[in-house]
């Protein structure tokens, strides 16, 4: 189960969430304009990275308020949380990776949410190679 730390409620289990697509999709400025294609391109193709990838979600059982997460889709580890509209933080120029630097080393990069805020609640144990984030299989 991820621990999801909202910008406005701070951190909470991710049932309280919903997914919302990838993030920074432009609205096309001309929509009439399009060609079927070209709008059912808008519509439905998205990125499929494995790695780090931006995301839209919902704080739909809290404040309901939408924001962007960068999070890898394989480790499922949160790098960034940031609000709608700003732009995307760069992992490689604050120093951070996500990459990490010996087999079976989990690295712990980023920030989970606004002014310092953990990402995990108080006195719980930062997730390791070994322990699973996810309960499926548990």
């Amino acid at each position: 189960m991820l621990l999801i730390s909202c910008p406005n409620c701070g951190p909470r289990d991710e049932t309280e969430f919903h997914y919302g697509g990838q993030a920074h999709v432009a609205y096309p400025e001309s929509p009439n304009d399009l060609t079927d294609r070209e709008w059912a391109e808008y519509l439905f193709y998205r990125e499929n990275t494995k790695g780090t990838f931006a995301e839209r979600w919902v704080h739909s059982t809290g404040c309901r308020q939408w924001f962007n997460m960068l999070r890898d889709t394989v480790s499922y580890e949160i790098h960034s949380i940031y609000g709608m509209g700003q732009p995307r933080p760069d992992l490689k120029t604050s120093g951070q990776s996500s990459e990490p630097t010996q087999p079976g080393e989990f690295t712990q990069a980023g920030d989970f949410g606004q002014a310092g805020e953990p990402g995990l609640a108080p006195g719980a144990a930062s997730p390791t190679a070994t322990t699973p984030i996810s309960s499926e299989g548990v």
